[in-house]
């Protein structure tokens, strides 16, 4: 109970000072609070936490796609309880964002965490943590279950969650030079005739400058799309980051928040986001379940990639020389692999990314065959407590 107070030392949420909540937050969830203090209000107030297993079924995270646009994700601050209108199956507002939610079960000496916060990534809301009891961060909260009476519950949906097995890549060992030359010979393409069309500027803010630029991609017929963020200021040639996105993509880019743009806008480079195949409007035309279908796509990907380079050489305005990756999360995954193979690119930023838990990837899509050739510099930037993927191991 000593460790569970306030800023003024007082007892109280760490978020709160003297014992109260800050001016104008009556209707805020209430946040900084530890395991211990969300289940001693929950039993305080005759309900309990929820299970893992109950939170998930009332979430609805298989409308993800509907609920996670409507949500308080990727934003700048906390909301006012259901303010976003992102509403579960059961009528329940915010289980996608705004705060994380504190559930019943442990794993370990953890407990789980769900939901993603206001400042945490879309794909949160699938992804679950598990954190120390007494955590106290300023976006963690919860929310109390009643379950209905006389219902027997079985033991089983409160016991701590099993452990899953984690690979360890330490000490795996990437494939030869010669190879490696095979593997990356699968991801050449003909230069062809890109028949560029700029199709729209019709979007912008006071930092950039939308436009939408269409390309034939390197394979079949399909035209390539890539979304370019012009800044309003600094002068050409422009330094230029291509973005690859991380998970739980949504339907177009204008459902996608934007607003990390103005970091880079606001030093006079350009954003290039590329529409790579399987999402957005690219939508998936196969569902990629085998692993031959998941190298076919990380060999689109980089074409995509190839491609989208091809086109900026076109354009005077972009330094060619001067053009760099950002992937985050999926697309920090594939940091490992598509700057191996694109060596235009002068240098890497990679945002929560590592070597991904698949260990029956074919080896000319695997990870580590690629991570030694990646020559450009690389800023890398991961969560210490990343239990989905730990940071000794992956």
């Amino acid at each position: 109970m000593a460790e569970f107070v306030d800023t003024t030392g007082r007892p109280g949420p760490a978020t709160w000072e003297f014992g109260d909540y800050p001016d104008g937050e009556d209707n805020f969830p209430v946040t900084g609070v530890s395991w211990y203090e969300a289940t001693a209000y929950a039993e305080f107030s005759g309900k309990s936490l929820p299970s893992v297993y109950h939170w998930d079924c009332a979430a609805g995270l298989g409308n993800s796609q509907h609920i996670v646009p409507l949500s308080n994700f990727e934003r700048r601050g906390l909301a006012p309880a259901g303010s976003y209108q992102g509403i579960g199956p059961y009528g329940t507002y915010d289980m996608a964002g705004n705060v994380k939610e504190w559930c019943w079960n442990g794993i370990g000496s953890r407990r789980h965490i769900l939901d993603g916060a206001w400042n945490e990534a879309q794909y949160m809301f699938l992804m679950a943590d598990r954190l120390s009891p007494f955590y106290r961060a300023p976006n963690c909260g919860f929310r109390c279950a009643e379950y209905v009476s006389g219902q027997k519950i079985p033991q089983e949906a409160f016991d701590p969650v099993l452990e899953i097995p984690r690979e360890d890549y330490r000490n795996e060992k990437p494939c030869s030079d010669e190879i490696f030359a095979v593997y990356k010979s699968l991801y050449a393409y003909d230069k062809a005739e890109l028949d560029p069309v700029v199709e729209s500027t019709d979007k912008s803010t006071k930092y950039w400058i939308m436009e939408k630029a269409t390309f034939n991609a390197a394979y079949g017929k399909e035209r390539m799309i890539a979304y370019i963020f012009l800044p309003r200021i600094g002068t050409p040639p422009y330094q230029t980051i291509i973005y690859f996105p991380g998970g739980l993509a949504v339907p177009s880019i204008t459902d996608y928040p934007l607003y990390w743009v103005d970091i880079f806008a606001k030093e006079g480079r350009v954003i290039v986001f590329p529409v790579f195949k399987g999402t957005f409007e690219r939508g998936y035309d196969i569902e990629i379940k085998t692993q031959r279908a998941k190298r076919d796509y990380r060999i689109m990907w980089s074409k995509d990639l190839g491609r989208t380079i091809d086109y900026l050489e076109t354009r005077p305005e972009f330094d060619s020389n001067k053009i760099a990756f950002l992937g985050v999360s999926w697309g920090a995954i594939l940091g490992a692999i598509l700057p191996a193979v694109e060596k235009r690119l002068k240098a890497i930023i990679i945002m929560s990314g590592a070597f991904y838990y698949d260990k029956n990837r074919l080896p000319e899509v695997k990870q580590v065959n690629f991570a030694p050739r990646v020559t450009a510099p690389v800023l890398m930037l991961n969560g210490r407590y990343d239990y989905e993927m730990p940071y000794e191991t992956h």
